[in-house]
């Protein structure tokens, strides 16, 4: 195991997270930022570049040229070949002279983010969106650069990564630097509405939450005969735990995120299950989760994830309180608020009503604003506080123990030591058996932490 030197010297303890202050400022003053001021003129071009030139990527880069003010893709960064130039095409193609990025700013390989991010210059932006086991090292990278960061959830696969994500937040905060992640459901002004009415009790004190994401099987290629073990796993990269800290951290971040943000508070310790049951493709993934998670007070937050053919599918968090409940989260596009338990139109305390609005746009429009009026703008610690949420379901669910967010947070176990060093001639973290199976997580056999 290596030593992790970029780890926070001191493990802060569940309070201490809690408390720690992101310094964003509030969605109403950067909307208000946002529509008045006069915006800079050409020579105040904000410089952009991609790391992670994917689907996610790629609407992240269509976010950012659709901010308000002079905007230029500069360069781009990907393992794949085929993936940055399908994205620089779809790109150009919407976004003409905005893009330049001829082929000398075209990165490829494990170090291209490094590229990427030195092509762009001191207080420009990079955009993040790699595989999640990726996005430690590259956050810490572009702010050692003085870098702007906007980083695409998740953040982190463990927690020695969680650490690495802190530090280098310390330091965007001492240099001044904006950092936005991809956690858009926060930006969201129905949602926004809907926690302020449950922070002012109008279903009276929250008591359970649900966190669901239930839909069909998460999709897999298969190794083709030129592919490379590696290239396979970054390739189907929701399907390899090293990669993507498995369905529970990665699909399910936003929901469990939400219902963290309307309970105040994140928990202190998780129990849970899960196993493969329909699943027969050769990766990692359990197919079903199911975590009770319990907050100080020793209310709990249920997290059910499933990707399954033929089941019962729901999107979105339920909330329960002591004189009603709640309907809302991530796939809930008009929160809506109930009298009692019932969730019937007879009950309806409240609703959206009004124009859809796209979050991933507005969380690019407030992160660009903060950057040309210089406000404060830092969402690293809320960010790494949910990517730890969802660790530590993954380590209950896989072990089947309870753990503590202590121990989760103090774990020194590394999904993929020496990420730091890959390349395309490294072995992967996992390797398939003589009968290409992969090794599956065992709850009771397993470790927790």
């Amino acid at each position: 195991m290596k030593d992790n030197t970029h780890a926070c010297n001191d493990t802060p303890s569940r309070r201490e997270f809690i408390q720690r202050s992101g310094g964003v400022l509030t969605g109403a003053a950067l909307a208000s930022a946002i529509t008045t001021r006069a915006y800079a003129s050409e020579d105040n071009t904000i410089k952009i570049a991609l790391v992670g030139c994917g689907g996610r990527g790629t609407g992240a880069a269509v976010n950012a040229l659709s901010t308000q003010g002079p905007t230029q893709l500069w360069a781009l960064a990907d393992v794949f070949q085929h993936r940055l130039d399908a994205s620089l095409k779809n790109l150009t193609q919407q976004f003409g002279k905005q893009v330049d990025v001829p082929a000398e700013r075209q990165f490829l390989g494990f170090n291209a983010y490094q590229q990427a991010i030195d092509a762009i210059g001191e207080a420009n932006l990079v955009l993040l969106a790699t595989p999640p086991a990726f996005r430690p090292i590259h956050f810490e990278y572009a702010v050692r650069q003085g870098r702007h960061v906007f980083m695409e959830k998740s953040f982190a696969v463990d927690a020695p990564g969680i650490h690495r994500v802190l530090a280098a937040g310390k330091v965007a905060e001492q240099k001044n630097l904006k950092v936005a992640g991809g956690l858009m459901s926060r930006h969201y002004p129905p949602l926004q509405e809907a926690i302020k009415r449950l922070h002012q009790g109008d279903i009276g004190e929250l008591i359970t939450c649900w966190a669901y994401r239930e839909h069909g099987p998460v999709g897999f290629n298969p190794k083709g005969p030129e592919t490379s073990e590696l290239a396979h796993q970054i390739r189907n990269y929701s399907c390899y735990t090293w990669l993507n800290g498995t369905f529970l951290l990665d699909w399910l971040i936003h929901n469990l995120d939400i219902c963290c943000w309307a309970k105040g508070g994140w928990p202190v310790s998780a129990q849970g299950q899960g196993g493969r049951q329909q699943r027969r493709k050769p990766d990692q993934l359990f197919d079903h989760y199911a975590v009770e998670y319990t907050f100080e007070d020793g209310t709990h937050l249920l997290a059910q994830g499933r990707h399954m053919a033929n089941c019962w599918g729901f999107f979105g968090d339920v909330l329960h309180g002591t004189t009603g409940s709640a309907v809302l989260g991530e796939g809930v596009p008009k929160p809506r608020l109930f009298k009692g338990h019932q969730q019937t139109p007879d009950k309806l305390l409240w609703e959206y009503q009004g124009p859809a609005i796209n979050a991933y746009q507005v969380e690019h429009d407030q992160l660009f604003a903060a950057i040309r009026q210089d406000l404060p703008y830092n969402e690293t610690d809320r960010c790494a506080r949910a990517a730890m949420t969802g660790i530590l379901g993954r380590m209950a669910a896989e072990s089947g123990a309870l753990v503590s967010w202590e121990d989760a947070l103090a774990s020194k176990t590394e999904l993929a030591p020496e990420l730091d060093q890959m390349s395309w001639d490294s072995p992967p973290p996992v390797v398939p058996d003589a009968q290409g199976d992969y090794p599956i997580a065992m709850p009771g056999v397993t470790k927790g932490v």
